[in-house]
């Protein structure tokens, strides 16, 4: 498994592409990034060993695996396998510099403020995008009862009883329900003594996955219309878990094969596995999905690819996570397509660089117009955020010539194999560690 790059190899790794050539062929899915980061942390509420399988071989996966030996748990790696051996006492603080690595921390520092009645942890890192509050992440530790201080390193946590408490918490936010604070608050609620409820509750594949690992391990959750209903309990089992598949990545080898004119066979996948928003979007441009009898999932484009009015929503809308690769594709539609955020204030910094490869795009508000179809030329770009990267990906599969990206480290914190799996499709690429 990848174990965190220091700050040098992040700034300094060069991927060159030469694209222009359609990309078709069969890849497997990796387990999902954003899943096995909320059950890293859901592992640590376990009494005894948890083994997650398919965890993804990602620069993410290790920061996280060493936050938790930090907190004094065993963990193990290999063979697509994340197991978690709790310790006989868990030290309450979330590493300060690898904390701020990842963006699940608060979630992490929920599991162990629900095993030891205190944490210490630094602020998030992860994507930086936009702003990335964690208030409703907070609310929920104070309402299980702890007193919550921000202090020079982040944020320290204290129950005066040592132990969480039953509680109830509205988990929505101006721009809809919180993901990562619905976890935070499961993970509380599972150790706490009584019944807690969360209103407006994420119903987001994260949530659900977290919420299905819990209950198989004994802990009792329910949704309903009054909102998601946790009862506590004194002891949580292991044993396996498997990670369900990345619908980012994908969805990403969907568009990027699509946007070069071909297709794609995703092994670990079906067609229901897609969001509802995605596979509508998709379908707008002219690319459908089907299961296959072989298994997996395949991809069809039919004809030039179509202009597409689409905004990001909660599930099963379209996922915001795959609006910059969205945007790459679309460069290459025959028309004016439209992209909304609507999960974030705004999701833009893929733009500049697409515009660099020659696309034309313009920005209001919150609001992508993408114009195309554009002569996208061979350009020299780079990113600082997971999708961002991807997305200027994408650009130079389609693009003509030879272009030079930057930030590949993101790549690696979200993508086990999407260079290689691309390569495999077609794809021109050579990666060049330690670049000028």
């Amino acid at each position: 498994m990848a174990t965190a790059p220091t700050r040098d190899a992040m700034d300094t790794t060069l991927v060159r592409v030469t694209g222009g050539r359609p990309l078709s062929g069969r890849i497997p899915v990796q387990g999902s990034k954003n899943i096995a980061l909320h059950l890293y942390a859901a592992a640590l509420l376990a009494d005894v060993p948890v083994v997650l399988s398919g965890a993804p071989d990602i620069i993410d996966t290790g920061v996280c695996a060493q936050i938790l030996r930090h907190t004094g748990a065993h963990v193990a790696i290999g063979d697509g396998c994340f197991t978690v051996t709790p310790p006989d006492g868990i030290c309450p603080v979330v590493h300060p510099e690898l904390g701020r690595r990842v963006r699940t921390t608060a979630v992490l520092a929920a599991a162990v403020l629900a095993r030891t009645g205190q944490v210490t942890f630094p602020y998030p890192g992860g994507d930086a995008f936009c702003p990335r509050l964690i208030d409703r992440h907070l609310a929920a530790m104070q309402a299980a009862g702890a007193e919550v201080i921000a202090i020079d390193t982040g944020i320290r946590a204290r129950c005066d009883a040592r132990r969480v408490r039953a509680f109830t918490v509205d988990v929505n936010t101006p721009y809809g329900p919180s993901l990562g604070a619905t976890v935070t608050a499961m993970l509380l609620a599972a150790r706490a003594h009584g019944a807690s409820l969360f209103t407006h509750p994420s119903t987001e594949p994260e949530v659900t996955e977290t919420a299905r690992f819990l209950a198989d391990r004994g802990v009792f959750v329910h949704l309903d219309q009054e909102g998601l209903h946790v009862s506590g309990s004194d002891w949580i089992a292991g044993g396996s878990f498997a990670v369900a598949g990345d619908r980012i990545e994908a969805a990403t080898m969907v568009m990027a094969t699509a946007a070069t004119g071909g297709s794609v066979h995703l092994d670990n996948f079906t067609a229901a596995d897609f969001p509802a928003g995605l596979t509508r979007a998709l379908a707008a441009a002219g690319i459908t999905l089907a299961d296959d009898a072989s298994g997996g999932v395949r991809t069809r484009l039919h004809g030039p690819l179509q202009p597409v009015e689409a905004a990001t929503g909660p599930h099963p809308g379209l996922p915001t996570d795959t609006a910059p690769q969205l945007a790459a594709m679309l460069t290459r539609a025959d028309g004016t397509s439209a992209i909304g955020e609507r999960i974030y204030p705004r999701r833009d910094t893929h733009v500049q660089g697409l515009r660099t490869f020659g696309a034309d795009i313009t920005v209001t508000g919150s609001t992508l117009r993408v114009r195309g179809p554009a002569r996208l030329n061979g350009a020299t770009v780079e990113a600082t955020d997971i999708r961002a990267v991807t997305a200027l990906l994408i650009a130079a599969l389609a693009a003509h010539g030879t272009s030079t990206i930057r930030g590949m480290f993101h790549l690696r914190r979200g993508y086990a194999r999407l260079l290689p799996n691309l390569a495999t499709l077609g794809a021109e690429i050579t990666t060049i560690p330690g670049g000028p």
